[in-house]
């Protein structure tokens, strides 16, 4: 038998027993963002992958590692995606679906494998498993 659970937004004002849902996250201040950015920017190098406002945005929300390891990998799956003619690939780097616009070396978003479930990736016309 499933459990229900209860949103505490839904329920009357005077009802007991159900615990008020935590307040949302501060969001992130703009030069937290900025330097984050920048940083992720760098580690990619002149010759690496790019990332756009928006993949920035989805990485740092969904706390995707983006360590020299994951974005070297990244890299050269991209590269085999170039070398095969692809335009727009899903690169999976241990299980963080990154889709990238292989020309442009960018990429577009990231989703975390906890995000992933029952997420459709379209207008890609490769895959790589790097």
């Amino acid at each position: 038998m499933s459990q229900h659970h209860v949103n505490p937004a839904l329920m009357p004002p005077g009802v007991s027993g159900v615990t008020p849902a935590a307040p949302p996250a501060a969001p992130r201040r703009p030069a937290d963002a900025a330097a984050f950015a920048a940083r992720l920017q760098q580690a990619g190098g002149a010759d690496g992958v790019r990332f756009s406002n928006h993949a920035l945005q989805r990485i740092e929300r969904r706390g995707i590692d983006t360590s020299p390891d994951v974005l070297h990998r990244l890299d050269a799956g991209v590269a085999r995606a170039a070398a095969k003619g692809a335009r727009e690939a899903l690169v999976l780097v241990d299980g963080t679906a990154f889709v990238v616009g292989v020309k442009a070396r960018t990429v577009v978003t990231a989703v975390d494998p906890a995000s992933m479930r029952e997420h459709v990736f379209t207008n890609i016309d490769s895959a790589v498993i790097a």
